[in-house]
């Protein structure tokens, strides 16, 4: 079994294609290989026994044709010019030797200046002891070559001699054979690989086709929207299984979204109901308190009666408005945002919000005097006031205070920077400043920069911010013209 590292799909299937063809062009070269060279030895060894047989048809013609007596001694004399016919025709060198294995003649006596040597002992007891009385002697090295014994017989089937017939193998044939073969294979071999690198190609697109749509709609799956389901009918039977566990993974996603989404608005709402309860209890028992001293104290013969009253009315005035402020408060946060296309000069609206404001440390900049985009006028002097109040309470133990308002043009977006020198904020606070409720001052409900996150988001822009205790904090809103 392959076992490849983190690779894709696609390339663990060409890699396996390329090995499968290679290891197949190896197999069956190796087989080939083997089967010419089993055919070759078949072919030199039947080869072999025809000559053989041809010779001993001639020399069983001459034993009955020669005048000679038929004894060992004679075969020299019976054999002195037959022999070389005999292995010319053949085109095979011969030896004739006496039963104990001495050379009597050879055809290559005329050739080489040396006789041919004796036939060893242990060959001579191997022909002996063959059913057939034929013994075969293989020689190998740089010219293979196989020396057939066999006995020289009179018309009376009487041994006379041992004939060795010297056949060399045709290596010719088989080199010729394997280069032809083996270049038809290389040549198979290549349309092969080319062939398995196309349809590699083809089957790791078909296959990844469908993976890397299952892997795009599990990309795109969010908790707080509608997912669509992949259709299964295409799609083969190894992937449906998958797929169908990932529409059963869709339909339980949406209802416990649902689920979910239903118990953080009831979640929301507890959590509203208390802090407007907290908030509204602050002033109403400062009112009790007062109305309770009012009554015991009341005197209508009191000279200062009447001084009295206007200070128990303005202390009521006093938490009648602060209740009314805690409530305009909750209902800003409520009232979220409408998308209103509505063609605005950022510029102008921001130095309209600033002016509002009567402290002069307070300093607009922008770098040009129209940015026209889309954006609702309201809820743009909402997000500016809400920065610059903060900014304002940030400095309100700075010796020097300062506030800058900066506009800046980013090709398809609109900046807005407010950036003060006051206090900062601390790195624990860092990740809760936009969360609803939060506040590090003494008096209100903590949903300014809740508020202003809400309006920005809803007008697909972002809202930033870095801060530094000892530097002060600029907070950056960004949205699309």
């Amino acid at each position: 079994m392959l076992r490849f590292n983190r690779k894709s799909l696609k390339s663990n299937i060409f890699i396996s294609m390329l090995l499968l063809v290679v290891s197949t062009f190896a197999l069956i070269a190796g087989v080939t290989f083997y089967q010419y060279k089993e055919q070759v030895k078949d072919y030199n060894e039947d080869r072999l026994e025809r000559k053989e047989a041809s010779i001993q048809i001639t020399i069983d013609f001459v034993l009955r044709s020669t005048s000679y007596e038929l004894i060992t001694e004679k075969l020299p004399f019976i054999f002195k010019d037959e022999i070389f016919e005999i292995a010319k025709v053949q085109g095979e060198n011969l030896t004739i030797f006496d039963l104990d294995g001495k050379p009597l003649i050879s055809s290559t006596e005329s050739l080489v200046g040396q006789g041919p040597k004796p036939i060893p002992d242990q060959i001579l007891d191997k022909l002996e002891n063959a059913v057939e009385k034929r013994f075969v002697d293989q020689i190998d090295g740089e010219i293979s070559q196989q020396l057939s014994y066999s006995y020289i017989n009179d018309p009376s089937f009487k041994p006379l001699g041992i004939l060795q017939i010297q056949y060399e193998d045709s290596d010719a044939f088989i080199n010729r054979e394997m280069r032809e073969i083996l270049l038809r294979l290389v040549i198979v071999n290549v349309l092969m690989v080319i062939m398995a690198v196309v349809l590699a190609y083809f089957l790791a697109r078909y296959i990844t086709r469908n993976l890397k749509k299952v892997e795009d709609n599990i990309k795109e799956t969010q908790l707080d929207k509608r997912n669509e389901k992949i259709e299964t009918k295409e799609l083969p039977v190894e992937l449906l299984t998958l797929v169908t566990a990932y529409n059963s993974m869709i339909d339980e996603l949406e209802g416990s979204a649902a689920k979910l989404a239903q118990n953080e608005r009831e979640a929301a709402w507890r959590e509203m109901a208390k802090q407007v309860a907290h908030e509204i209890k602050n002033p109403l028992t400062p009112m009790r308190l007062s109305v309770q001293s009012f009554q015991r104290r009341f005197d209508p013969d009191d000279p200062e009666i009447h001084v009295k009253i206007k200070e128990y009315s303005n202390t009521l005035i006093q938490q009648i408005d602060t209740m009314s402020s805690i409530a305009s408060a909750f209902s800003n946060f409520a009232d979220m945002p409408a998308q209103q296309s509505e063609s605005l000069n950022v510029p102008k609206i921001v130095k309209l919000s600033i002016d509002i404001f009567n402290e002069r440390y307070i300093y607009y900049e922008s770098e040009k005097d129209e940015i026209m985009a889309n954006f609702d006028r309201t809820q743009l002097i909402r997000v500016v006031t809400n920065l610059v109040k903060n900014a304002i309470q940030a400095t309100a133990q700075v010796a020097e205070p300062k506030v800058v308002v900066t506009v800046t043009d980013e090709d398809d977006q609109v900046a807005i920077s407010v950036r003060d020198n006051g206090i900062g904020i601390t790195e624990d606070n860092k990740a809760k400043i936009f969360e609803p409720k939060f506040t590090t001052k003494t008096s209100g409900m903590g949903l300014g920069l809740a508020m202003v996150k809400n309006i920005v988001e809803t007008y697909r822009g972002s809202i930033t911010f870095t801060a530094n205790p000892e530097v002060g904090t600029v907070f950056t809103v960004q949205f699309p013209k």
